[in-house]
């Protein structure tokens, strides 16, 4: 009951005292006054449980607001630890704990083109050819493969069958094909080639040509090794000095350094030999390096020895957690699909090739996989956004 119409009910109650006062009847006057005291302190003791009852409601919804409140706060912070996807401009993620990467899944295929991938290394790599399957079935198309040919006169030879077969678009997924294609691609005119990592297409018109810029992602996660070190020495173990793993290797070196940290660099002379990876690995964890990285198939090995040695690890090409769901920080992984969807439609509206695409930070063709198992501090990784940005408006120099 409110206070206004309790006061409205004693103004009443007192016209009946005067009244009755007027009538000259004390015992009437003496009834009158009860009457309102009674009443009075009826609607006081009405008035005081409404109010308990506002105030208790009240409290209920401030329970249930600040309970809300509560739970979103820990949904967020559960993001933030990378307990759930968390999207930072399309270029850097978190990926789930327990899941390896994050490739959009169409719906349909892209296109209705015939696709044929001929690459040095297993589908399966988590390196480079990984890349470019995941890349291609994330468009909805299923090419057919042709992999582990690291040998070029095997790829040569699939390469041609592909063309002979009719099919519309050869990847040919490896720098050391070059050759190869200037000599097959103007044999089959109608066919059109694209072909990686290069940054040229040999003049031929039915050649595409692309490339990553691994240096902008491998600077970015130098950055976070080289703070997350303790030692302030890092591993490194690279193939051959050469192609997206010698701009990788730059590009990590430069932002370690910016950082304050050293990188001691061991080129093995090879894409999968897994055993020299090893080899390499071991023998900078035996000189101090607290933090390992690498690229190429081949990295496998060195995995394994991050892995045996708690070691945190960097990754690039494509996402790595699978092989140390616990120990790899982060990951550099090529989205080809983002290139490859603009190379499709110029074939579709009839330029089989004379360009060159390049992957990048800016059109997320780049993209810096965060492993949600890792615990990385926030502040560390806080500082990552701003590296990115720096990388992409040209304040910050990645060394190439």
């Amino acid at each position: 009951m409110s206070k206004k119409v309790v006061l409205k009910l004693i103004g009443a109650l007192a016209a009946l005292v005067f009244i009755a006062a007027a009538c000259g009847s004390d015992d009437a006057v003496d009834d009158a006054v009860d009457e309102v005291t009674d009443a009075g302190d009826d609607a006081v003791d009405a008035a005081g449980d409404a109010a308990d009852a506002a105030d208790d409601a009240v409290d209920d919804v401030t329970e249930e607001a600040e309970g809300a409140m509560e739970e979103e706060e820990e949904e967020e912070g559960d993001a933030d630890d990378g307990d759930a996807m968390a999207d930072a401009g399309g270029n850097m993620l978190t990926v789930e704990c327990g899941e390896t990467s994050s490739f959009p899944a169409a719906s349909e295929p892209v296109t209705d083109l015939t696709v044929a991938i001929v690459a040095p290394s297993a589908e399966d790599d988590l390196a480079f050819t990984q890349s470019m399957v995941d890349a291609v079935t994330a468009l909805g198309i299923e090419p057919q493969l042709t992999t582990s040919t690291f040998v070029v006169e095997e790829a040569a030879a699939a390469i041609r069958g592909y063309a002979e077969d009719g099919i519309d678009v050869v990847i040919a997924h490896g720098t050391q094909y070059g050759g190869s294609l200037e000599e097959i691609a103007p044999e089959f005119p109608e066919t059109s080639f694209v072909w990686g990592t290069a940054s040229e297409t040999q003049g031929l018109d039915n050649v595409f040509a692309y490339t990553p810029a691994a240096d902008q992602g491998g600077y970015v996660l130098g950055t976070v090794a080289a703070k997350l070190s303790e030692a302030g020495s890092i591993g490194m173990v690279g193939p051959i000095e050469a192609g997206d793993a010698a701009l990788y290797v730059d590009g990590f070196v430069a932002g370690a350094e910016a950082e304050g940290a050293s990188v001691n660099v061991t080129y093995t002379g090879s894409f999968g030999d897994v055993a020299l990876a090893t080899e390499a690995a071991t023998a900078h964890v035996d000189a101090g390096s607290d933090i390992l990285t690498g690229s190429a198939q081949h990295v496998v090995g060195a995995i394994s020895v991050a892995d045996a040695n708690q070691v945190p690890w960097f990754g690039t090409q494509s996402n790595q957690v699978s092989l140390s769901p616990d120990l790899v920080v982060a990951s550099q992984v090529y989205h080809w699909e983002v290139v490859l969807t603009d190379i499709f439609s110029a074939i579709e509206g009839g330029t089989l090739g004379g360009e060159v695409f390049e992957l990048t930070l800016e059109n997320e063709g780049l993209v810096i996989e965060f492993n949600g198992c890792f615990e990385l501090d926030e502040e560390i990784k806080g500082g990552v956004g701003e590296t990115i940005a720096g990388v992409v408006d040209g304040s910050i120099s990645t060394g190439q």
